[in-house]
């Protein structure tokens, strides 16, 4: 029984080779596509969930009167004073940029933190080399991580090697650590020790507000209640600063497993936040095409259940029973559903690596084989089975000899059928996904193009190596012909340092505001192309001069209640604990992403703190000015690496983790829909073999080739049309909620669902146009020369 089975099942394929490829592709591209979603939503959604004690750590966070991620670095001696019963608390700085020296080398690396020694007894990386616990308890001890070990001493041993940071400290390698994972909210390329910097931070670090980017991070004992300690924390602000200010200030707990999606707080281009709906919209992506290749299966599948009508009628006639007929057909669906998942499977072990780089994330291909994606893959196994099969042998096995040995099945083309249910259906996903699609894609284009408050284009900014030398720095700037402007200041427009209460107790505003402080000299404004609205801009004045005239931006005037810019000149605020007069109000300009709004801001001079210069560069000879500007640099800072940031690949940063859903959701979109267009296309082949006759007639009585498209191509516009009906209100919803998590926002307008519905219908024509072409130019006298 089992041969006679097998034989009949090569044979159809063998007669229906083409259904079959049209299905066999569309499972295997399916299966595959939701394996490497899977996985990336998984490695997303998974973020610091390889800590053993992930459920019970927390970030100390700042909410005195904004989310401000990092805490007075006094915070963590106190908690240990204050809360013995605390399992661990640690002490974390993060770093943007480093400078490492070994032997006569230099390197500039990206992303490290200087961390205590209870570092790591809260977070769990797999250590090579030394011992943890002692690792990062002395000053000047360095961690690196595997593949920074490899860079630096590349085959020789890296324990107990010497290298010098920031040519001010001389530290001792005491641990190799395995490469952190993607998907953690605290990635590092070396670890040092706090004990090293310590010492340099005085006694201001420990002021409540001295905010200077430093991390604390406390894991609870088990079974200890959350609320508990949260409801001591104004006790302890009162107790270790002071009681007033324990009124408003709060330290939230954030739970460590939410840090990668709380998009709250202070915007960190380093460690940029996400939404934890986009991977599950990225989910539904995944369910979409599993959905639309099932569709596939069942829709050509009973579409050929005609030409196999004959094949049943005869084996009942033979005494084949009902459930014998639903075996065979479902021992056929399952062969092929099991050949395509091992195609899938070998799919994505050669395209994982490349969707990885893709969309920068780190995925390794050998998760495909670990025990919970091969549950995975059984279960969806298991169900396209069901889905896909079930149907088909049902109707199959049910017909009636006599009709079927007539070639009869009681079926009908025409009709509102399930065959046309199952193709509206996938209609429906593939206008939700075309229209949610082309909706992140404005709001990407938003976010690269929209106005920012200020000129952005060719400008590179770049840290001083020392300040003393500022001078210097910008007389050969201007010297270089290819430099246009220079400015110094505390940075760019977009690089939020200062972060400071702001209070105006003459206008009767005595709470404090979350402001951003940006220190510039006289040539930012201008050079940065900001509009004034009224009053003077900043000017240089005297290392004496201990007046603070400051420019203030919109926002800060509608915070303070004044009517407009003009009234707020000569008005005073207080302002980083300075007393400050407003001369000048500037036009509103974007500091951070558009997940925020704009937060009030105040600029002033002091040219004491300028570290940071921003060069706007001529168009034309960009390389050969930098070049120089790079040359001039080692003249005079030969000790130190020139590293330098464009503005443009800045803003770009805070947008990173959006991007990669956008370039994921057009992936994936695409994929469904080409899932869906394969079943239309199958559908329609076997449309026109069924009307072939029909065609015939029709020509012989005239009928012209558009007449003939037109034939096969109105039901579908209708299902479209039905379609389109459904969908965009769905997308509308979808897209709106998705909208919500940023300050600032495309509209969604008719005009994005006009150009879904015409879009579905020229992807929907071009998939039916070859077929339907060919039926209509088919000589009728073939087509009607035999029954």
């Amino acid at each position: 029984m089992f041969r006679s089975y097998c034989i009949i099942a090569f044979r159809n394929v063998q007669r229906n080779l083409n259904y079959v490829l049209l299905n066999v592709f569309g499972l295997t591209i399916s299966i595959a596509s939701c394996l490497v979603i899977f996985l990336i939503v998984r490695n997303e959604l998974g973020y610091d969930n390889f800590h053993r004690k992930a459920d019970r750590t927390y970030r100390v966070t700042l909410n005195a009167i904004d989310f401000n991620p990092s805490v007075s670095m006094g915070v963590v001696p106190a908690l240990r004073t204050d809360f013995p019963e605390l399992e661990n608390v640690s002490q974390v700085w993060y770093q943007r940029l480093g400078q490492l020296k070994i032997g006569q080398q230099r390197y500039n690396e990206h992303g490290y933190m200087y961390a205590d020694e209870q570092f790591t007894s809260i977070f769990d990386y797999r250590w090579l080399q030394g011992n943890p616990r002692t690792a990062l308890s002395e000053p000047n001890t360095i961690v690196l991580t595997q593949s920074m070990a490899k860079k630096y001493f590349g085959n020789k041993d890296a324990m107990g090697q010497l290298i010098n940071l920031d040519n001010q400290y001389d530290l001792r390698v005491t641990g190799i650590v395995k490469d952190p994972p993607g998907n953690t909210s605290l990635p590092f390329r070396f670890l040092v020790s706090f004990a090293t910097v310590k010492k340099d931070l005085g006694p201001g670090a420990n002021n409540f507000y001295a905010i200077m980017g430093g991390n604390a991070y406390i894991v609870l004992p088990e079974n200890y209640p959350l609320a508990r300690l949260q409801g001591r924390m104004k006790a302890f602000i009162a107790k270790n600063w002071d009681a007033d200010l324990a009124k408003e200030a709060r330290l939230p707990l954030q739970p460590l497993r939410d840090i990668h999606f709380d998009q709250r707080y202070l915007n960190d281009s380093e460690r940029p936040t996400t939404s934890r709906g986009t991977y599950y919209a990225l989910a539904v992506v995944a369910l979409f095409i599993i959905i639309t290749a099932c569709i596939n299966f069942i829709n050509l599948a009973t579409a050929q259940a005609a030409k196999r009508a004959r094949e049943v009628g005869v084996r009942k006639a033979l005494g084949a029973g009902r459930s014998q007929l639903i075996r065979q057909f479902m021992g056929e669906t399952s062969s092929l559903v099991i050949f395509s998942v091992l195609l899938a499977i070998v799919a994505a072990y050669f395209l994982l690596p490349e969707a990885a780089a893709w969309l920068n994330i780190k995925i390794d291909r050998h998760q495909l084989f670990l025990p919970v994606v091969m549950a995975l893959l059984t279960a969806t196994t298991v169900l396209v089975i069901l889905l896909a099969g079930l149907y088909p042998a049902f109707v199959q096995s049910a017909f009636q000899p006599v009709l079927s040995l007539k070639g009869s099945t009681g079926a009908a083309y025409r009709g509102f059928t399930l065959r046309k249910s199952l193709v509206l259906l996938q209609f429906v996903i593939s206008q939700v996904l075309i229209i949610g699609t082309m909706i992140v894609g404005r709001q990407m284009d938003f976010f690269r193009n929209q106005d920012l408050g200020f000129n952005k284009e060719a400008v590179v900014a770049f840290d001083l190596a020392d300040r003393s030398k500022r001078e210097v720095v910008r007389q050969q700037l201007l010297n270089n012909p290819g430099v246009s402007d220079v400015c110094f200041s505390t940075g760019a427009p977009v690089y939020g340092r200062i972060y400071s209460p702001l209070s105006a107790p003459e206008l009767g505003i005595t709470k404090d505001d979350v402001t951003e402080i940006k220190i510039v000299d006289e040539h930012y404004i201008d050079m940065f192309g900001m509009k004034m609205l009224a009053g003077e801009k900043i000017a240089r004045k005297s290392p004496g001069d201990t007046t603070h005239n400051v420019v203030v931006n919109e926002t800060l005037v509608h915070k303070l209640g004044i009517a407009g810019p003009q009234a707020a000149l000569g008005k005073h605020i207080l302002a980083n604990g300075t007393y400050c007069t407003v001369i000048g109000v500037v036009k509103d300009f974007q500091s951070e992403s558009k997940h925020k709004k704009i937060r009030p801001c105040v600029i002033w001079y002091d040219e004491k703190v300028f570290f940071s210069a921003s060069v706007k560069i001529r168009p034309g000879h960009m390389r050969e000015t930098l070049s120089r500007i790079e040359k001039d640099w080692y003249s005079l800072f030969p000790d130190n690496l020139f590293y330098y940031e464009f503005l443009d690949d800045h803003i770009a940063s805070f947008y990173q983790q959006e991007e990669k859903v956008y370039t994921a959701f057009k992936l994936f979109s695409s994929l469904a829909i080409l899932i869906g267009c394969l079943g239309l296309y199958g559908l329609v082949t076997f449309a026109a073999v069924q009307r072939t006759k029909e065609v015939g007639i029709r020509k012989v009585l005239g009928a012209s080739l558009p007449d003939i498209v037109a034939l096969f191509a109105k039901e579908f516009v209708v299902l479209i049309a039905i379609a389109f009906v459904v969908a965009a209100p769905v997308a509308w919803y979808v897209m709106h909620t998705w909208l919500a998590n940023f300050a600032y926002q495309v509209g969604i307008g008719p005009g994005t669902f006009v150009a879904g519905l015409i879009l579905s219908i020229m992807i929907a024509a071009c998939t039916i146009a070859y077929q339907s072409v060919k039926a209509a130019l088919a000589n009728p006298l073939k087509s009607l020369r035999t029954e």
